[in-house]
């Protein structure tokens, strides 16, 4: 009988090319799983299956983890405020984590002799995906046709043509990832340094110019509503914001940064309901923490981002930064006002019983209640203390 191989499919061109090579070539009995982390609605399914009975597949499997996505990972990128190199929500670099978790699952469960993936050599999927693989199922092969045949998208294209294949190829000049937490736009614009990508790259085109207003609330850090309307999972609240705010274009930019196998990289993305949501959380928290737990969140926070993004997700260290993100939560409660624009949103104000700048304590620039200008005195000179000792003895001018 033949080596069962599960291959993670997501009816791109990459994975498309695995599985009639791990088929046709390798002669494998190729199980194909599609993870949805928030990427694909139920007329997707109904295409990937058709895909996937086009390409020969034993067998075809479309599992929903948005919610899982979600709670595991999502939540907390949203606590932490956290943007790779302060432009990029780690769109791909998160979901990517929970979807090769599934896959492994789904290998073991089926008993499977080897898994697969489309990513390729230069990229960090591979480590990604390799990683959790070998954690979760260390005695299962891993079978990675693009990166060990050193493939270009023409190569792949050719060898569909040649095996009778066809889809959209001329579409397939980008590589287009969707989830929950955003959409990356690859193609060749973005292996130079130097072009931007055009516009009909990104899966989603400007249709709104007509500004608008935007109200979401947050409890203990979680999205709860969106113009009044409340949701049964805060899944269902990105995407409303995601419906509302991409038909203006807001959240695309081009990421650059360090892969994790040492090279600059650069990614197009659109993000809109990530962008908003976190902008909105942080404007939220500033009003609501005190100074010194803005300043140990960012920190804790980078870190969560950066080792996410290397692929150390199961790492224990990120469940005790977690634990922390959790609990920083509980006083970030209250509505952001929001007004979209063609390209860009901006954030109005809050409201929220935490708000820690109250008019009954002081206003800024303005009235103090709470102290005099003598106690203002002796507080700078005390302050100063320290500094003057260390000047007068250095003779410091």
């Amino acid at each position: 009988m033949s080596k069962k191989v599960v291959l993670a499919f997501s009816g791109g061109l990459d994975t498309s090319y695995c599985a009639k090579y791990l088929s046709e070539t390798l002669g494998y009995e190729v199980h194909a799983v599609t993870i949805n982390t928030g990427g694909f609605d139920k007329n997707d399914e109904v295409l990937l299956k058709e895909k996937a009975g086009k390409l020969g597949v034993a067998s075809y499997r479309f599992i929903d983890a948005s919610e899982k996505y979600y709670n595991d990972c999502v939540k907390y990128l949203i606590f932490g405020n956290v943007l790779k190199n302060n432009t990029y929500p780690l769109s791909v670099s998160a979901e990517r984590t929970i979807q090769a978790q599934t896959i492994a699952e789904s290998a073991l469960e089926i008993g499977a002799d080897a898994i697969a993936h489309g990513s390729t050599g230069a990229g960090n999927d591979q480590v990604r995906f390799d990683l959790i693989f070998n954690v979760m199922c260390p005695k299962i092969e891993i079978i990675t046709p693009i990166r060990d045949l050193s493939l270009s998208r023409e190569d792949e294209i050719q060898f569909l043509k040649d095996h009778n294949y066809e889809m959209d190829f001329d579409k397939a000049k980008y590589s287009i990832n969707k989830g929950l937490w955003g959409t990356s736009v690859g193609g060749k614009e973005t292996l130079t340094s130097r072009f931007s990508l055009p516009e009909e790259a990104f899966p989603s085109q400007v249709e709104k110019t007509e500004p608008s207003n935007l109200e979401i609330e947050f409890k203990n850090g979680e999205l709860i509503s969106v113009n009044g309307e409340t949701f049964s999972h805060p899944v269902l609240a990105i995407q409303k914001i995601e419906e509302l705010a991409s038909p203006y274009g807001i959240g695309r930019d081009i990421h650059v940064g360090d892969t994790i196998v040492g090279i600059k990289g650069r990614v197009g993305f659109e993000a809109s309901s990530a962008s908003i949501i976190i902008k909105a959380h942080h404007l939220l928290e500033k009003h609501t923490l005190s100074k010194y737990q803005q300043t140990i969140k960012s920190q804790l926070s980078d870190w969560y981002g950066n080792w996410l993004h290397e692929a150390l997700f199961l790492d224990p260290v990120m469940r005790n930064i977690e634990s922390f993100l959790q609990d920083s939560q509980k006083t970030v409660n209250g509505k952001v006002f929001i007004t979209l624009h063609s390209y860009r949103f901006a954030l109005n104000g809050i409201e929220s019983e935490n708000d820690l700048m109250s008019s009954k304590f002081g206003s800024y620039g303005e009235e103090n209640l709470a102290w005099s200008g003598d106690d203002v005195k002796g507080f700078t000179k005390i302050l100063s203390n320290s500094l003057n000792i260390y000047h007068q003895v250095n003779k410091l001018n």
